[in-house]
């Protein structure tokens, strides 16, 4: 009888849902069925895999599945892979066989066994992944199949390349098969996201927001940049953040113009100012906000000149935007909204030297957002409808020890 218990309790872990607030499964199913649409052209198909337990930072700060398998599958488990295919539309989720060993440290899992994984998951079909290459082999389209996948860039491995290449190396893997990066078709869905998404994003964005008001209130010389960066953490993530969305910045003084800076190691000085560049993650969804503030209360004259330069770059930006027609793209495009800031900057204030500000705005305007702070895009599309992108211009001065962002 205990041993039935343990079983059935087994069984129950193993179908509750993520603790991440997940969309239904009709929303992963329409991006799946999204992704084929644009396969059809070249009857491609897509085989993505899931990392595995080890691979990536996820010893150090926990597993976090891949942006793209996530955005398809809504799947938060560590080992699994997809496979869709445009014409005729199939799709499959192989999901890894039980390892009752590696199950008592990481817990029970959903094996595709499981007679309710379909539902689940919301896939038409799951497989074991120890079926997928028999699969693969009886649904690619003959005599030609193209596979989309992440292939990396730069000599950089992904939860894919390995996988991909055990199938090259199999003797009965077609050899007529050709495979292609997804990246620009992944780029492209992404970066209009629908109700669910945006819905995550703003939860990310309130729990952020309580951060900084957080740290506005605990500012003041002799804290460290540390515990203001510690304190954001607590704030968004007490709300349900499940982790940073990108390493904290909190930077004071001259460190107020290092752009990246993450050691969080200085102590705040009277007179200067501090940028924090903090945001949570929500249920996989990032948030990017950044504020610049004194740090003993006060800015000083030429502190709030900058400062008000900076922000009227983004108020500018803001008024010259145009649905369907604004770009961020840096350079001379007459639509370009990074070119708006910049010539704001520009035509408002000096350096110490008489020269314009501009030379110091020295990154471009702002970035989509969504599964990934930087989240995957193409600058060359107008913005539009559904996107999420900041507008974040600053000004950099080292020899002033004066950064505004």
């Amino acid at each position: 009888m205990r041993k039935l218990l343990f079983v059935i309790f087994l069984s129950l872990v193993a179908t509750v849902s993520p603790a991440l607030d997940r969309q239904s499964n009709a929303d992963y199913h329409a991006r799946r069925e999204a992704l084929a649409k644009a396969m059809a052209a070249s009857s491609g198909s897509l085989v993505l895999f899931a990392p595995t337990e080890a691979e990536g930072p996820n010893n150090l700060f926990g597993f976090r599945q891949d942006d793209n398998f996530y955005y398809l599958t809504g799947w938060s488990e560590p080992g699994a892979a997809v496979f869709i295919n445009s014409r005729p539309y199939v799709e499959i989720f192989f999901l890894p066989e039980h390892n009752p060993t590696q199950e008592k440290w990481t817990g029970p899992k959903l094996g595709p066994e499981n007679p309710n994984a379909a539902k689940l998951t919301g896939f038409d079909k799951v497989a074991s992944l120890d079926s997928m290459h028999d699969e693969l082999v009886k649904v690619l389209p003959q005599p030609r199949a193209v596979i989309y996948s992440d292939l990396g860039s730069n000599g950089q491995p992904t939860a894919s390349t390995g996988p991909l290449e055990w199938l090259r190396r199999s003797n009965t893997f077609p050899n007529y098969v050709s495979f292609r990066d997804a990246k620009a078709l992944f780029a492209h869905l992404r970066m209009v996201k629908d109700a669910g998404e945006l819905g995550l994003i703003k939860r990310a964005i309130q729990a952020s927001m309580a951060g900084h008001r957080a740290a506005l209130k605990a500012i003041h010389p002799g804290v460290t940049e540390r515990e203001i960066a510690a304190l954001m953490q607590y704030e968004f993530e007490k709300r349900g953040c499940e982790r940073p969305a990108y390493a904290p910045i909190v930077g004071s003084g001259f460190y107020s113009t290092v752009l990246h800076y993450s050691a969080d190691s200085q102590v705040m000085e009277d007179g200067g100012v501090v940028v924090m560049d903090v945001a949570g993650e929500y249920s996989m969804y990032a948030s990017d906000i950044t504020r610049t503030a004194p740090i003993n209360g006060r800015f000083t004259a030429r502190q709030r000149e900058i400062y008000n330069i900076v922000l009227g770059a983004q108020q500018a930006a803001i008024d010259a935007f145009k649905a369907g027609k604004s770009k961020l793209a840096t350079g001379t495009d007459p639509d370009s909204l990074y070119k708006v800031a910049l010539d704001y900057i520009n035509s408002h204030g000096k350096d110490l030297h008489g020269a314009p500000l501009g030379k110091y705005f020295i990154h471009g305007l702002g970035h989509h957002v969504g599964l990934n702070v930087h989240d995957l895009s193409d600058l060359s599309v107008p913005l539009d409808r559904g996107m999420v992108f900041t507008l974040e211009p600053g000004i950099y001065i080292p020899e002033e020890k004066l950064g505004v962002r």
